[in-house]
């Protein structure tokens, strides 16, 4: 699938434009409530079951950062580049950049860096910091790597994929001891459906399975 987002100048002016008849706490209140819609639809591909992979061409910038970072796997073109803008013009960034990248980077200076200057960070700089895992020549080679990819993914068991998403988000943002138990928890379910057998089938019959959608 290939998504295209568009802001439009108007409805931006118009949504950051509060009445000007509301006080100031009605204002922040509906500046609250736009930011907060704009923050759920990019966590949106963090939370669904299917792992959501982007493939990045040219610039990424301000939000194209946002949601890049919230999705799950992240490969470029040699002329991408990357850049946390919002400092440039006068905001700190708001609907995720500034909560994952940290999660991303390993570099807590590194990620600093970026969001106070919102400098261009190259694709060779993206990738050896790990905001990208895979960096290719041009967009042909970054579509065909990508639809690979996908490919190959939706070939496993569509519980054992989303069930290793939730649980790889949940260790995100939780100890160990308590990710343990929640995936044993998980596992206590998922090891009883037909995929688990399936796929023991399969691998002993050398075969590829087939798994029924969720």
């Amino acid at each position: 699938m290939l998504l295209t987002i568009v802001f439009s100048p108007q409805d931006h002016a118009e949504s950051f434009a509060p009445s000007v008849d509301l006080d100031v706490g009605r204002r922040m209140m509906a500046l609250r409530s736009f930011i907060d819609g704009y923050q759920q639809s990019f966590t949106a591909l963090e939370t669904i079951p299917q792992p959501v992979v982007v493939a990045i061409q040219g610039a990424c910038i301000g939000g194209g950062v946002d949601l890049v970072t919230s999705a799950d796997i992240r490969m470029c073109t040699a002329d991408a580049w990357f850049s946390v803008k919002e400092v440039d013009v006068g905001m700190a960034a708001d609907v995720g950049s500034l909560q994952r990248l940290p999660r991303v980077v390993g570099s807590a200076s590194l990620v600093r860096e970026w969001c106070f200057t919102g400098r261009k960070v190259p694709a060779a700089e993206a990738l050896s910091a790990g905001l990208v895992s895979r960096v290719l020549p041009t967009r042909e080679a970054l579509a065909a790597e990508a639809l690979a990819l996908c490919v190959e993914i939706a070939a496993k068991s569509p519980l054992a994929v989303s069930g290793t998403k939730a649980m790889l988000n949940y260790s995100r943002d939780h100890s160990v001891r308590e990710s343990l138990d929640h995936v044993a928890m998980w596992n206590a379910a998922a090891l009883q459906s037909q995929d688990v057998m399936k796929a023991m089938q399969a691998t002993t019959a050398r075969q590829t399975p087939i798994f029924s959608k969720l």
